[in-house]
C-alpha cells in the first residue's frame, strides 16, 4: 500500500474506533473478572464487554493479520502496526483472551489441512470456542519429549489414554490441543499433534489450588477418549515440529509477565515508605533498586513491543522468544518482591477487614510469581535454548 493509502487507513480505523469502542473498555483491568476468554460458557463482568468483543471479531481484528477466508482481519504487516497504535492511542483493552489466538491459531495456519482451518480458525475469531493446552505430564515435564500419553490407532478412531498436568484453565476450556505418543519405540519422532473434544466421554479435569489461593492449573485425565480421525494436525508422528513451533508462540505470550502491572511497585512504595523533603522515596537503597528496575521494565517493555507488533503484522516468531520469557519472569519475580518490601507489614494481610485489594493482591501477586520461572519451560530449559539456538554455542561435552 502507498502511504496515501496507509494514512487513509489510519483515519478511517480511528473513526471506526471512535464510533465502536464503549468508554468503558478503554481502561486497563482492574480485576481478572474482567478478562474475556470466550467460549461456550464466556462470562462478561461488564456487557460492553461483549459488545466490544462481537464488534472487533466481525471485523477479524480479533486476529487482524489473518486470512479473511477464516474470517481474520487480511491486514497487512502496515495495517496491523496503524491498527495496533491506534488501539493504544485510546487505550482500549484487548477484547479476548484466547489461547486459540495466542498458539494453536498460528500453528493451524502453518500445518493444518484446509477442512481444519474452516472449522476451527473462525469459532476462535470469534471467541466461541475457549482453548486449553495439553503438553506437560506428570513424568514429562522440563523433558515434555518424554510424555507417555497414549494415542492408539483403532482404525476409525483414536484411543487415547493418559494424564496431562499444570493444564490451564481445562476446567474452563472447550478444546484441547494436546500431545499424544502415536509411537513407543521412539522418543521425538513418536509424537503427534491432536485435538480433542473436552467433552468427550472419558476426560476429567481436577483444579489445582496454589500456594496463592488461585486454582488457573489443572490435572486432566484422558480414560478410553475417543477422538475423530480427522482431528489430527499434520502428519502421523510429525507432532514435535508442531509442539517446538507452538511453543515458541506460548513463550511470546508467556514474556508479557513484565509488563501492563496493574499496580505499580512506585505507588506502592510512595504510600508506605513516604517521600523526604525533595518528594524522593525516602529510603535511598530502595529507591536505587525501583529506579534500576524501572529502567529495565521501560526497556523491556518497548523490545517486547517490537517483538509483538512484528510476530502479529506476520513476523517470523522464533528462538528469541525464549530469552523474552527469561527475562519477562525476571522483571516480574523482581517487581514482586519489591512490591513486598515496599509494602512493609500492609504485605501480611490476606483475608478480612483492615487491608486494601491493591494490598491483598502484593503477597497473593508474589507467590503466584515464584511459578514465572516454571511454566512455558523452566528458565534453564529456556537458557540452554538461547545458549545453542540463539547464541550458536557447542556443547562442551
Amino acid at each position: 500500500m502507498t502511504d496515501v493509502q496507509l494514512e487513509q487507513f489510519r483515519k478511517d480505523t480511528r473513526v471506526w474506533l471512535e464510533k465502536n469502542c464503549p468508554a468503558s473498555m478503554r481502561s486497563t483491568f482492574t480485576s481478572e473478572d474482567e478478562i474475556v476468554w470466550g467460549g461456550k460458557n464466556a462470562k462478561f463482568a461488564n456487557p460492553d464487554s461483549k459488545l466490544w468483543l462481537d464488534r472487533m471479531a466481525e471485523r477479524g481484528w480479533t486476529a487482524p493479520t489473518w486470512p479473511k477466508e477464516y474470517d481474520g482481519g487480511g491486514l497487512s504487516k502496515e495495517e496491523n502496526l496503524i491498527l495496533q497504535s491506534e488501539l493504544k492511542r485510546i487505550n482500549a483493552r484487548p477484547p479476548l483472551y484466547s489461547f486459540g489466538l495466542w498458539m494453536l491459531g498460528p500453528v493451524l495456519l502453518e500445518y493444518a489441512n484446509e477442512e481444519q482451518k474452516k472449522r476451527h480458525l473462525p469459532p476462535a475469531i470469534r471467541g466461541e470456542i475457549r482453548w486449553c493446552q495439553g503438553y506437560s505430564e506428570p513424568g514429562a515435564g522440563s523433558d515434555l519429549a518424554g510424555l507417555q500419553t497414549k494415542c492408539e490407532d483403532k482404525g476409525d478412531h483414536w484411543l487415547i489414554n493418559g494424564q496431562k498436568i499444570w493444564t490451564s484453565y481445562a476446567n474452563y476450556a472447550d478444546w484441547c490441543f494436546c500431545l499424544v505418543r502415536t509411537d513407543t519405540s521412539v522418543k521425538h519422532e513418536g509424537i503427534s499433534f491432536i485435538l480433542i473434544d473436552m467433552t468427550s466421554p472419558g476426560v476429567e479435569t481436577r483444579p489445582i489450588k496454589l500456594i496463592s489461593g488461585n486454582s488457573p492449573f489443572c490435572e486432566t485425565f484422558f480414560t478410553d477418549v475417543k477422538v475423530p480421525k480427522e482431528n489430527m494436525v499434520g502428519r502421523l508422528n510429525g507432532g514435535w515440529e508442531i509442539a517446538k513451533r507452538l511453543l515458541q508462540y506460548e513463550r511470546s505470550n508467556i514474556s508479557g509477565f513484565g509488563s501492563g502491572a496493574r499496580t505499580d511497585v512506585v505507588d506502592i512504595a510512595k504510600q508506605n515508605v513516604g517521600l523526604d523533603e525533595d518528594g524522593r522515596l525516602d529510603d535511598r537503597d530502595l529507591r536505587a533498586r525501583i529506579a534500576e528496575h524501572k529502567m529495565f521494565e521501560r526497556a523491556y517493555a518497548l523490545t517486547a513491543q517490537r517483538a509483538a507488533e512484528e510476530a502479529k503484522a506476520g513476523g517470523n516468531v522464533s528462538h528469541i522468544t525464549s530469552m523474552f520469557k527469561v527475562a519477562g519472569a525476571t522483571l516480574n519475580i523482581d517487581r514482586c518482591e519489591l512490591m513486598v518490601e515496599a509494602a512493609g507489614s500492609r504485605a501480611f494481610g490476606w483475608a478480612g477487614e483492615g487491608y486494601g485489594a491493591d494490598e491483598l493482591a502484593v503477597t497473593r501477586g508474589w507467590l503466584r510469581s515464584k511459578g514465572n520461572s516454571i511454566e512455558g519451560g523452566t528458565t534453564e530449559v529456556n537458557l540452554n535454548v538461547v545458549a545453542k539456538r540463539v547464541l550458536g554455542l557447542r556443547d562442551t561435552q
